[in-house]
């Protein structure tokens, strides 16, 4: 519990734990990539602490968030440990900038007191000229120091912004695939995007704002006291009436800004399926109904923006009406005072102005509480990714296994309730091709997400030479394995980049001994730029096949001891089949294959053919011994040839 208790702390702060080395602590975040705010336990491949399976139940799970409704002040405190305490330097230098930047109003009402009482009314020649250079060199000032903070402050909220992104992306590529079905690529891209730059925007705005404003208040409001405490206080009479309005209204605004950026998630996704689904969209004249319910989810954003523009705009108009009410008060103390001669005109321009001048910071300020719940709405949204912790952690054990074979024990499996393994059991024999069959649906790509720990089970045992995978650290389990799929998927990068993304340390003799074997090099040759080609947006410079063979060239170079195929040659033609077959059979000699294909003319020369219903194995054996019992496989053979084979 002492342990439990410990955690519990560390999470709390935001930091990770300490080995009690600064110097190794250092290291250690540097090499895992992560940030104060990450817990180093959760990082695959941080080892800064083991834990023990009690610490498990701390663990939050993956579909929950750990962020709901957080005070501003705890979300301000986060925002500083996390991200602004890095730049305290930069910031401290910002705040002196500005500090004297707002007491240059304070300054300025100053001024004019000896502008009446000397120069208008005592007739002071000489004091025209002092006073003028005065308030000329006062304005120069707070020109100078406006440029001054601006600039720096725009480079540090820039910083803030960059450096959140890079740590959500960072965070979410360590979640496991539970994650990923709850939340779709357009919600996560809107959070990565639009919430930081909204928090980015609206923090630019509040620091320079509030820091700026707060200092001109403080100065003005000390030239007030100076001139008349008096009249200070009747200025003030009116400030106590927004207390109460303020609060609503910051709640509303939290509450309507966080319905608008739950849309803009909407949004998002909505839009990257149009995007991507548009040929099916135009092929079934569906164009009207996806502007009718994409134009449903932003007029939902549009109302709840309009009715948050709407509120922000009552504390200004409130602080505009209490500001009233302090002229007035000053207007009828101070000015009879003066037609009655105790206090002289320069006293009384001097205040009035001062009064004048904080009017509009006040106004500012008024209106800073929309733009801060404007921003806690998007800070919320932003650590309930952070605060989101995989479920899947890494073993202790870090060193590859001896043995390559393949074991499944009784396993079981649920997605959201619904059960899809039911007791699976079989085992591939290192260096052997081992195919899985069966009707789709049945559970087959789940064998491969169970081997690389994309998901753990509810029950039985997944072996790897023997040894649980749980048992293994996550990059060492994941470097065991080469993985083709259907889908091959490439990135807007070079073809170079894309069959480098496996090792990108390999040299050129690797490299085209893969595009030898992966037959790449039959295209790239006919490229103007060869290897150095763009593949487009998930590879759509390239067809089917030569995506095919690119993922393959990948593979090889990667040269893991165990290949997953998985429908590697069901969407090509048939001369691509005829190439990216050779390719794959160059591939799975001497490695331990685990093949899943519907074309089953593909695997008929496999060592094993595991065939899978409903979850659970129901025969294995050679393809002639399956055809010679006349089970599941024999009747598969008829329905795609016709006749057995």
């Amino acid at each position: 519990m002492a342990f439990l208790h410990k955690l519990q702390n560390r999470y709390a702060s935001s930091r990770p734990p300490s080995t009690g080395n600064p110097g190794s602590d250092s290291r250690l975040a540097r090499d895992c990539r992560v940030r104060l705010w990450r817990y180093r336990g959760f990082r695959p491949g941080c080892h800064g602490l083991e834990l023990p399976g009690s610490a498990k139940e701390m663990i939050i799970p993956v579909t929950q968030s750990a962020t709901q409704e957080l005070p501003s002040r705890r979300l301000f405190g986060r925002l500083w440990k996390n991200y602004l305490h890095q730049h305290r330097g930069s910031m401290a230098l910002a705040f002196a900038l500005m500090t004297i930047e707002g007491s240059t109003l304070a300054l300025i009402s100053w001024m004019l007191k000896p502008l009446f009482d000397r120069v208008f009314v005592g007739k002071e020649a000489d004091a025209l000229w002092w006073v003028g250079g005065a308030i000329f060199s006062i304005f120069l000032l707070r020109a100078l120091t406006l440029i001054a903070s601006r600039s720096l402050l725009k480079r540090i909220s820039l910083n803030i912004s960059t450096e959140m992104q890079g740590d959500m992306l960072a965070h979410i590529l360590t979640l496991d695939g539970r994650f990923f079905r709850d939340n779709s690529p357009g919600a996560l891209i809107e959070r990565i995007q639009g919430d930081t730059i909204a928090v980015q925007g609206v923090w630019a705005t509040i620091i320079t704002g509030a820091t700026r404003d707060v200092i001109s208040l403080i100065g003005l409001f000390a030239v007030a006291v100076t001139i008349d405490p008096t009249w200070t206080v009747a200025a003030l009479i009116g400030i106590p009436l927004l207390v109460a309005p303020a609060a609503l209204i910051q709640r509303y605004i939290r509450r309507k800004m966080r319905q608008s950026r739950a849309n803009a998630s909407l949004r998002a996704t909505r839009l990257d399926e149009i995007l991507h689904g548009i040929a099916s969209i135009r092929l079934n004249r569906a164009e009207g109904a996806q502007t009718r319910r994409f134009g449903e989810i932003i007029g939902r954003i549009r109302r709840a923006e309009i009715k948050v523009a709407a509120t922000s705009v009552l504390m200004p108009a409130l602080t505009d009406i209490v500001t009233g009410i302090g002229f007035v008060a000053v207007l009828a103390l101070g000015g009879s005072q003066v037609m009655e001669g105790t206090r002289s005109v320069g006293d009384f321009m001097s205040f009035f102005t001062a009064l004048a001048l904080a009017f509009q910071p006040m106004r500012r300020l008024g209106g800073l509480a929309g733009s801060w719940q404007t921003a806690a709405a998007s800070l919320e949204r932003i650590y309930q990714i952070l605060d989101t912790h995989p479920t899947i952690l890494p073993g202790p054990r870090r060193d590859a296994p001896a043995d390559t074979a393949i074991e499944l024990d009784d396993v079981r499996l649920s997605y959201d309730g619904q059960q899809v393994l039911h007791g699976l059991s079989f085992r591939a024999e290192a260096g052997q091709t081992t195919a899985l069959v069966g009707p789709s649906g049945a559970g087959k790509s789940t064998v491969f997400n169970l081997l690389t720990r994309m998901v753990d089970p509810d029950g039985g045992r997944v072996l790897l030479g023997g040894i649980p995978v749980a048992e293994y650290d996550l990059e060492t389990l994941r470097d065991q394995f080469s993985t083709v799929s259907q889908e091959a998927a490439l990135f807007d990068e070079s073809l170079r980049d894309n069959i480098l993304m496996g090792r990108p340390d390999a040299d050129e003799n690797a490299l085209r001994q893969a595009l030898e074997v992966a037959h790449v090099s039959e295209f790239t040759d006919g490229l103007s730029r060869g290897l150095d080609s763009a593949a487009g947006p998930r590879g759509s410079s390239l067809s089917g096949g030569q995506r095919q063979r690119v993922a393959i060239a990948r593979a090889v170079l990667r040269d893991a001891p165990i290949l997953l195929l998985d429908e590697a040659t069901s969407a090509l033609d048939s001369a691509s089949e005829r190439l990216v077959q050779d390719s794959l059979d160059r591939l799975s000699k001497g490695r331990t294959t685990l093949v899943i294909a519907h074309r089953l003319s593909t695997i008929r020369n496999a060592d094993k053919i595991v065939v899978i219903s409903d979850g659970r194995v129901v025969e294995q054996g050679s393809h002639d011994q399956l055809m010679s019992r006349g089970g599941n496989y024999a009747s598969l053979v008829a329905m795609q040839f016709g006749e057995p084979s």
